[in-house]
C-alpha cells in the first residue's frame, strides 16, 4: 500500500524557513526516486526538487539556493528545508515519486509565507 505523510509546514514570514517532512511507505520510497511538488492556489502543481539513491539531486529554478531536498533510506522519508521563504512559496507540498508519474497523492502540507 501506498502511503506519503507530509509534514511541517505553517506560517511563516518572508526569509524564513521551514523543514518539511514525508514519511513514505517502504514500497514507494525504496527504488525511486523521490522529489517534491507543489501546487499554488490557481495553478498546476510544479516539481520542486527531486533527489536518487545516490543523491543526485535537481533543484529547479525557484529552489536553487534557498532549498535543500535530501533523504534518508533506513527511515524511508524524504526532507525539504526551504530558507529565505518568499510569498511566491506558498502552496501545499506534497512529496511523490518521479517516475513513472504518481497516480495517487499524500494530503500534502500547506506552507504559508506571509507577514
Amino acid at each position: 500500500q501506498v502511503q506519503l505523510v507530509e509534514s511541517g509546514g505553517g506560517l511563516v514570514q518572508p526569509g524564513g524557513s521551514l523543514r518539511l517532512s514525508c514519511a513514505a511507505s517502504r514500497s514507494i520510497f525504496r527504488f525511486n526516486v523521490m522529489g517534491w511538488y507543489r501546487q499554488a492556489p490557481g495553478k498546476q502543481r510544479e516539481l520542486v526538487a527531486h533527489i536518487d539513491h545516490n543523491n543526485e539531486i535537481y533543484y529547479s529554478d525557484s529552489a536553487k539556493g534557498r532549498f535543500t531536498i535530501s533523504r534518508d533510506n533506513a527511515q524511508n522519508t524524504l526532507y525539504l528545508q526551504m530558507n529565505d521563504l518568499k510569498s511566491e512559496d506558498t502552496a501545499v507540498y506534497f512529496c511523490n515519486r518521479i517516475v513513472p508519474p504518481p497516480s495517487m497523492w499524500g494530503q500534502g502540507t500547506q506552507v504559508t509565507v506571509s507577514s
